[in-house]
């Protein structure tokens, strides 16, 4: 994988982890100082990146994609860092995912060119909005879900309405659990409308779903529910191809970062009967991994065997690595076996589960691992942390793993890339707006 690049601003203390008063830098110099997260100079809290760690999950990651012959556009909306975006484009990904126009916006800026809109967008409003965002680029190829004759129509208007906007590729929605067509016939009426619709410049590019909105909390029937949409979308394939003949190529897009394996088990041969059809999935948070729900979700895969490469099934679970840690000062020791550590939910999510003490720091130095702490709840800017011992003094810096990347990072505005002695090598910028 290629390094990661950083361009960006002059940075300065009113960022996360900018030691105060320290005289602003631009953002690639950010990586000379030789600062560490515990060593006392930098601010917390803060959230960083193990380099390593997510070099190891982008080669594993890839090199899945590689064995079964499918491409990924990995989801943006994890980290929102042109950076780490592009280094992804680098490794071998086919494009890139985001989730809304603004999200669009950021990338096509940065000069990406090839974008899966994965999600509705609203109706002639943010039609509109899409076309004056897009006619500024000429050369964009973008690709967006669909899954009613109404935003067909506003899409239709808005592309009809100016002559300087690139081609527009819609992909027919099929679903589960969130937006999505919920039946053949419903898809059907929307690749009606498209067909109806096409010109040279808007038509039909292929056929989307996301299945990780079909999850419960029973996972026989979370397997049952995405296996029948991915069964459906299959079925959809030919039904499509008996409208537009065999040569138009098109997209099939599905998978997150938990039940991809589903998508390429129900998929794959769709695909393999269709040469011109292209396999696309739109992982993204599986680069990051963390301490919680893709711990869970990783497992899980690991029990129904799902992660093979190379003709072998490996151990998802073990072969990707949490890489995302947020770091929090010890503020007060009010009670005996309670630390309250300077972090909260305005630093960490808790939607999917609480942080997740991993490791002390005194004076600059590391002390081992923290066994047997347990953050018990978070307000604004406090962890209520439950202590395994007395071993703990006011001033000491603790290493927390964290629960789903999606919800954690939008909260900084600058992403910290380690090394793995806990060095900070260089910065990413964030863009969530």
């Amino acid at each position: 994988m290629s390094d990661l690049q950083t361009t960006g601003p002059l940075i300065d203390d009113r960022i996360r982890g900018f030691p105060p008063g320290h005289t602003s830098l631009p953002l690639d110099a950010i990586g000379g100082q030789g600062w560490k997260p515990y060593d006392g100079v930098m601010a917390l809290p803060l959230i960083s990146l193990d380099r390593q760690a997510f070099a190891k999950n982008v080669a594993l990651m890839m090199a899945y994609v590689k064995d079964h012959a499918v491409e990924i556009a990995p989801h943006a909306k994890t980290p929102m860092s042109v950076a780490v975006s592009d280094a992804l484009i680098a490794a071998g990904a086919w494009g890139t995912t985001v989730a809304d126009i603004r999200q669009a916006a950021v990338l096509l800026k940065a000069g990406q060119r090839r974008l899966i809109l994965a999600n509705e967008i609203g109706g002639t409003a943010a039609a509109r909005r899409l076309a004056s965002l897009l006619a500024a680029y000429p050369d964009a190829e973008l690709h967006i879900f669909v899954d009613s004759v109404a935003l067909v129509e506003a899409l239709r208007a808005a592309w009809q309405e100016r002559q300087d906007l690139p081609p527009l590729g819609l992909l027919v929605e099929l679903g589960a659990g969130r937006a999505g067509a919920r039946s053949l016939e419903a898809a059907g009426v929307v690749l009606d409308a498209i067909l109806t619709a096409e010109t040279a410049r808007f038509g039909l590019s292929g056929i989307a779903a996301y299945e990780g909105a079909a999850a419960t909390a029973d996972a026989a029937e979370t397997l049952r529910r995405i296996d029948a949409l991915m069964a459906m979308t299959a079925a959809f394939l030919p039904q499509v191809r008996a409208r537009i003949g065999l040569e138009r190529p098109l997209l099939l897009t599905a998978g997150g970062s938990v039940f991809f394996d589903r998508v390429v088990a129900g998929l794959s041969a769709a695909v393999a009967a269709d040469p011109a059809c292209r396999l696309v999935l739109r992982s993204g948070a599986i680069f990051f991994h963390d301490h919680g729900v893709y711990e869970r979700g990783l497992t899980g895969l690991d029990d129904r065997g799902g992660f093979r490469v190379g003709g072998e099934t490996i151990s998802a679970a073990q072969g990707f690595q949490p890489a995302l840690r947020v770091w929090a000062e010890v503020l007060s020791l009010p009670e005996p076996g309670l630390a309250i550590c300077g972090m909260g939910l305005r630093d960490v999510a808790i939607d999917q589960g609480l942080p997740r003490p991993l490791a002390l720091y005194r004076d600059g130095a590391p002390l081992g691992d923290f066994t047997g702490a347990e953050v018990l709840r978070l307000n604004d800017q406090h962890a209520f942390v439950q202590l395994p011992s007395d071993d703990v003094r006011v001033g000491d810096v603790v290493e927390f793993g964290i629960s789903h990347p999606c919800t954690c990072l939008d909260r900084h505005a600058i992403l910290y890339g380690l090394d793995p002695d806990r060095t900070v090598t260089t910065a990413y910028l964030t863009s969530f707006g």
